[in-house]
């Protein structure tokens, strides 16, 4: 097999791993059809029962209106997307991939491969495929 050929299926293999979506990581039995609030809009689909808090739409843009109820309106994420998680201690998750930041709030620059120390990982948040 050529060099070239398999640097295209380990990068396809990493678009594949990093773009699986959450809910497969969750139990057969947590899963459930929900809302979720997503950059400030209602995203409804089928995941886990942590990510999908709201049962329907309207329940979901109820809570939108409120916004007492959405840790997101405050704009936690420094430069990434939040997304509201039951289960998470503040209510949300920042998602930095894509924005060269990592860290909790995505407030982190990413530092280049060459300033890496020995044994030193780069932050899965900043591997760019």
């Amino acid at each position: 097999m050529s060099p070239s050929l398999l640097g295209w299926i380990t990068a396809i293999l990493l678009i594949i791993f990093l773009s699986e979506p959450v809910e497969s990581t969750c139990d057969s039995n947590r899963l459930r059809q929900g809302c979720r609030i997503q950059e400030g809009s209602c995203l409804c689909g089928t995941g886990c029962d942590t990510d999908y808090r709201y049962s329907n739409k309207r329940e979901c843009e109820s809570a939108l209106r409120g916004r007492s109820q959405d840790p997101c309106s405050s704009r936690p994420c420094n430069r990434g997307s939040c997304l509201q998680i039951l289960n998470s201690p503040n209510g949300y998750n920042c998602l930095c991939s894509g924005t060269n930041y990592f860290g909790d709030r995505c407030e982190q620059r990413c530092p280049r491969r060459s300033s890496l120390r020995a044994g030193e990982r780069l932050p899965i948040q900043c591997i760019v495929v």
